[in-house]
């Protein structure tokens, strides 16, 4: 039993380096002091310090900021009204809603970007940052959904009841009950929205046009040219921003109300 245990930590610990051994050295090579060889020649600052003054990347993360800000705003907007509207619908209704929600979830990533992309073609809507927000918003609504139902399922029936009986109408149910016990998931599909916006490549690829460069569109410019300090720095600075938004996520949707 002790050796089937220990072989179990084993093949679990393999599993997580496995994982994380590449972001690991990732992190650890933003700070090595040689450019373009892999040898380490010391521990530097100078390629976080170097990010600041490329206005290009500048620009980019600019960009990034105002789509995944824009973007997680609507679909927060639209996929919060539409999970607390199919609240009141019929059962049948709902689950042909929520399957149809899980849909671009499963869908290549590719696809969706050439449906987008083909879409503004048709309708003669030129490429660029409008283009790539509403492509996010596209594919975050069912998440945001997804997740804000997930909260709506948990909540005891009996609170928006008590509340109708001491004559609250629907506003004010939804106001001073429902809200308040969905804020913690509503934050939390916020905080999740913004991280898969920030560190969407494909659907941005397919949509962004002239002067909608983003992040990911930027490093992947970059890494053309060859794996660079400045390169590692800049995704280490990324994935730092998206585990602490998801971190903050599950905390949220965690919290006891």
């Amino acid at each position: 039993m002790r050796r089937n245990a220990m072989g179990l930590h084993a093949v679990s610990l393999l599993a997580i380096l496995f994982l994380y051994g590449p972001i690991l050295i990732l992190v650890l090579y933003s700070f090595n002091a040689a450019h373009l060889s892999m040898a380490w020649r010391g521990t530097t600052l100078k390629w976080y310090a170097a990010l600041l003054h490329d206005e290009a990347l500048l620009e980019a993360t600019a960009n990034s900021l105002v789509i995944a800000v824009v973007s997680t705003i609507g679909a927060t907007g639209l996929g919060g009204l539409l999970a607390v509207g199919m609240e009141g619908m019929p059962r049948r209704r709902q689950q042909l809603l929520e399957g149809s929600l899980v849909l671009p979830l499963v869908i290549p990533e590719v696809m969706m970007g050439v449906a987008l992309m083909l879409l503004f073609v048709m309708v003669k809507m030129p490429l660029g940052i409008t283009t790539v927000i509403l492509g996010h918003i596209v594919f975050n609504i069912p998440l945001v959904t997804i997740m804000i139902r997930t909260r709506l399922r948990k909540l005891d029936p009996a609170l928006r009841e008590a509340a109708a009986d001491l004559g609250a109408d629907a506003w004010q149910i939804f106001r001073y009950v429902t809200f308040p016990l969905l804020r913690p998931a509503i934050w939390g599909a916020v905080l999740v929205a913004f991280t898969v916006s920030l560190d969407d490549f494909l659907v941005t690829f397919f949509t962004a046009g002239p002067g909608a460069t983003t992040l990911p569109l930027k490093v992947y410019s970059m890494i053309k040219s060859g794996v660079t300090p400045e390169i590692n720095a800049l995704s280490a600075l990324l994935l730092l921003v998206s585990m602490g938004c998801v971190a903050l996520s599950l905390h949220l949707q965690r919290r006891e109300v």
